[in-house]
């Protein structure tokens, strides 16, 4: 292999050098320069990774030198997290907690408002191959949704990051599912058991995943949430009617004060 190499992202071009791509051998990057991942080429020849090409000059730029530089009114710090996330390379990603952590610190008071719902849904198999214990072609399952409101913007990005679906074999953060800069808009269901991995894609069924915990109920995602929030600064708004009995409410509401 070339000591110069020539990669396609997302459609654009990007030319550096083996030593810059392999610098963290445990990286993404580095599995695939070192032979430990599979590789793929476009037609022209050129090295393909199908993720962001804009945000990886700054990935690139970070592993030529250890520094990140970005614009004084840099806006894609979400999207930055998530590709950092994807080449896994560690010393970049405590560098974006770090400048996360100072972001949080910035913005003193906020509110977190959480409203829960959970409804009853009828799923009709997709036919002969369903497992004898649904032998009439359908069940009823839970499904469960999360209304977020946050007046940090910053939190709750930082809080989406460790909120995934987990969706057609894969888990994916759900930063990228919020309706604007300060809600997050959740649904999932509850895993069913004996229901077939392959029903699951075929009905659009998302489970949900916190920190690395399966969530299975409203009452395991506030709890799990709440782990989070606290260790952020945030305490439970005793003027709230039901903050007394958190884990059973359908409002969940917090406050930080700094």
């Amino acid at each position: 292999m070339s000591d110069l190499v020539t990669l396609n992202v997302g459609g654009r071009l990007y030319t550096t050098s083996l030593a810059t791509l392999t610098r963290f051998p445990d990286s993404v990057l580095g599995a695939m320069f070192k032979g430990r991942l599979p590789v793929r080429k476009d037609q022209q020849g050129h090295f393909f990774i199908d993720r962001d090409g804009k945000t990886f000059r700054h990935i690139l730029n970070f592993l030529r030198s250890s520094h990140l530089d970005l614009p004084d009114d840099y806006k894609e710090m979400k999207l930055l997290r998530r590709e950092a996330g994807f080449y896994q390379i560690q010393p970049l990603m405590e560098v974006l907690h770090e400048r996360e952590a100072e972001d949080l610190a910035s913005e003193k008071n906020a509110m977190l408002n959480i409203s829960l719902d959970q409804k009853m849904q009828a799923v009709h198999l997709s036919g002969p191959d369903a497992p004898q214990a649904y032998s009439l072609g359908s069940l009823t399952i839970d499904v469960f949704s999360a209304n977020i409101f946050c007046t940090s913007g910053a939190f709750l990005s930082s809080l989406g990051i460790q909120i995934c679906y987990f969706f057609n074999g894969n888990l994916s953060p759900v930063c990228g599912e919020g309706e604007g800069q300060n809600r997050l808009a959740l649904q999932w269901v509850g895993a069913v058991e004996g229901l077939p991995e392959e029903e699951y894609t075929l009905q659009n069924l998302k489970r949900l995943w916190v920190f690395n915990k399966q969530v299975n109920s409203l009452r395991a995602f506030v709890e799990e949430v709440l782990k989070i929030t606290m260790n952020q600064g945030f305490c439970m708004d005793s003027s709230h009617p039901s903050s007394h009995d958190f884990t059973n409410t359908k409002t969940v509401r917090l406050i930080r004060y700094r």
